[in-house]
């Protein structure tokens, strides 16, 4: 089996500052070693009736399914958590082994 992704799409509340919880993210992900890989980002291109509101992705990779759930019950992860959920008005998860079919130059 591949790799696992944990993809988050999500519209912030309006007041929140999103950079501080982006830094958040940065931090939480650069101090557990079960995450492979982290990137984001912030939709500039779509349509607002496609996007329906959301404004930002996240997604993280991990080795296997195992580390996926070892990162989802770290204390960290549950710490952080309760602060992202507090700033978020709407939210999009989806968890799942990948499939690459084009792999990177």
């Amino acid at each position: 089996m591949g790799e696992f992704k944990h993809l988050v799409v999500v519209k912030f509340k309006e007041e929140v500052v999103v950079e501080e919880i982006i830094k958040g993210m940065e931090k939480l992900v650069s101090e557990l070693d079960t995450v492979k890989s982290f990137e984001w980002g912030e939709d500039i291109e779509s349509q607002e009736m496609l996007r329906q509101g959301f404004t930002h992705a996240f997604l993280m990779t991990f080795n296997t399914k195992d580390d996926f759930i070892s990162f989802t019950t770290h204390p960290k992860h549950l710490e952080f958590s309760a602060t992202f959920s507090s700033v978020i008005h709407n939210i999009l998860l989806l968890d799942f082994p990948s499939v690459l079919v084009k792999p990177s130059a």
